[in-house]
């Protein structure tokens, strides 16, 4: 315990508020909230601790706090803050995005969206969830079964929907309100549940198809038919009384919990998710932190279950109703929820547990290096296809984990210069600018290329720069800095998987940067100067082609069914041209 602290200690108010640590580098280690400042902050100095507690006080230089009028305010304030610093002693979930909605609007010719709110009242929302996959899964079903509008803005003339039969055509065709009213009700009906009346009638023209021998259309509907039984898989357990509510359950082991969460609406269940995390304090105090941080991105149910002996705690912070019961169709939910958790647990220690030891791997390296620490990690790569729009990427690694808010893409503007000239073009670029701005530097800088490009930085910066070494054939064999001193890493060690995570994600962004700009460059290229293909019409076409690889499988006959024949035949004879 630093001097300061014990200064500190007694003049620490017992008012509710939030919390922060702070190690000799003045940065943020731990955030947290509490009714007593004083008992929760004074508790971690003067009372024993033990593991990834003790592991933390150990690193605490000083700590600071700000005063709030109630647990709620602290709570908001905790949450604001930890996503802004991510201290590495924080347990954060991986998942903590809105999760997305099916928003059907209330319009005179309603269209389907994906929402991450519902807070505009122009549409009718259904959800939440569990992932946007199953969401747009979900929409494109809708899509094919009732005769949408598909257009943002409606077209002068009709597209390839209508003649499909999927669109009413309100571009050129006036719509009575009933028609729209009926299908609005079938949609609202169908995402509430109630399907089995166009299954049946699906089932129905499937059969009829097939005894005219019309088998294609036969097909059509039992893709249908198999969708629509993809759907009702995934919401197989229905209560009805279920209308809006969230279970939850926990399991604990090896200093490990797991959180799962079922989520229902309607009287359906939309799906499960399971969160992992190597615990830090007792099993209470962070299961109520990670349910605080799950509901700071996503709206509140109705109701609440959960397996937590009490959960006065969750009622005080909660305007919901807070479920913890032994017997029902409640306790069924919880005990399945609990069954996830424990399956989720027993996969994590099978196969992902290694990412939990991301702190102690750091200073591992750190320690390798001989180098502070390094919390944070940044990694920057080149893209380019023989020399053609050259990009770079660079992702950001704050305590082991990818910090996505933080990736950055540049492109790069001395064009005709070599990898070499780009890398150096691209670090002069990035920490110029957060010199000017005051930010953050890294701990440390990797650059994926090795000693050419470390020998290609012209300017001397304040932090660590180090490259990925490779072999001649071209395998990461460990670090090398830039007077070629080389560090071999292990390569079954978990400190040399780290780094290869690291490597292959600034990697993979740098080469999905990279497919982006070149798929655009192509997209403008082969479309331009095209006589006849207008704004309307390219709209529609790449709607229903949504790439090059997707146009290129197209045939002129497919291509004529949106374009004229002439306008269809150049477009087919420039995109396999060589």
């Amino acid at each position: 315990m630093t001097n300061k602290i014990k200064t500190d200690i007694p003049l620490i108010p017992h008012k509710s508020g939030v919390y922060q640590m702070f190690d000799s580098d003045n940065r943020i280690i731990y955030i947290g909230k509490a009714k007593d400042l004083y008992k929760r902050v004074s508790q971690y100095f003067l009372r024993p601790q033990s593991g990834k507690v003790a592991a933390m006080v150990m690193h605490v230089h000083h700590f600071n706090y700000i005063i709030t009028h109630n647990e709620k305010e602290a709570l908001i304030l905790e949450m604001n803050l930890i996503h802004e610093h991510m201290p590495r002693y924080n347990i954060l979930l991986k998942d903590d995005s809105h999760y997305p909605y099916i928003a059907l609007a209330k319009t005179s010719n309603p269209t389907l969206k994906i929402a991450r709110n519902t807070k505009d009242k122009k549409y009718y929302y259904f959800g939440p969830y569990p992932n946007s996959g199953d969401a747009y899964q979900v929409i494109d079903l809708l899509n094919k079964l009732f005769p949408l509008r598909k257009c943002k803005t409606l077209p002068k003339v009709s597209c390839l929907y209508k003649d499909l039969g999927q669109c009413l055509a309100p571009c050129v065709n006036k719509i009575d309100e009933a028609s729209y009213q009926k299908m609005v009700n079938d949609i609202r009906s169908f995402l509430s549940g109630n399907n089995q009346s166009i299954r049946n009638d699906i089932k129905s023209k499937m059969l009829e198809a097939s005894n005219k021998e019309n088998y294609e259309k036969a097909n059509e509907y039992k893709k249908l038919l198999m969708a629509i039984d993809k759907t009702n898989e995934k919401q197989m357990v229905e209560n009805p009384s279920f209308k809006s509510l969230d279970v939850f359950a926990f399991t604990y082991r090896d200093g490990y919990l797991c959180l799962a969460v079922l989520t229902y609406r309607n009287g359906i269940l939309l799906g499960k998710n399971a969160y992992v995390a190597s615990a830090f304090f007792n099993n209470e105090d962070e299961i109520i932190h990670l349910i605080e941080q799950y509901y700071s991105s996503r709206e509140l149910p109705s109701s609440i279950a959960i397996n937590l002996a009490n959960s006065s705690e969750l009622e005080e912070l909660f305007e919901t109703k807070i479920i913890s019961t032994k017997r029902g169709a409640i306790y069924e939910a919880i005990l399945m929820a609990e069954n996830n958790a424990k399956d989720s647990l027993d996969k994590h220690f099978m196969t992902a547990r290694l990412t939990d030891n991301n702190l102690e791997l750091l200073e591992k390296l750190g320690k390798l290096l001989k180098i502070k620490t390094p919390y944070q990690i940044e990694l920057i790569d080149n893209s380019h296809l023989q020399g053609s729009d050259p990009v770079s990427a660079l992702v950001v690694y704050k305590n082991g984990r990818p910090n996505k808010k933080m990736y950055r893409k540049y492109h790069i503007e001395e064009k005709g210069n070599d990898d070499f000239s780009s890398m150096n073009e691209v670090v002069t670029r990035r920490y110029k600018r957060i010199e000017e701005e005051k930010g953050e530097y890294p701990d440390l800088l990797l650059l994926d290329g090795g000693l050419p490009q470390l020998r290609a930085i012209k300017n001397n910066y304040p932090f660590p720069i180090f490259g990925l070494y490779k072999d001649d054939k071209h395998q990461t064999k460990g670090i090398i800095d830039k007077k070629g001193k080389i560090y071999p890493i292990d390569n079954k060690s978990p400190l040399f998987l780290l780094l290869m995570r690291m490597q292959d994600e600034v990697h993979r962004f740098a080469i999905s940067f990279h497919k982006d700009q070149r798929s655009k460059s192509m997209f403008k290229s082969i479309f331009d100067d095209i006589p006849g293909l207008g704004k309307k019409r390219l709209e529609v076409l790449l709607k229903q082609y949504r790439d090059i690889d997707s146009l290129k499988k197209a045939s002129v006959t497919e291509l004529a069914e949106i374009l004229s024949n002439d306008v269809a035949a150049e477009l087919y004879k420039r995109l396999h041209k060589n």
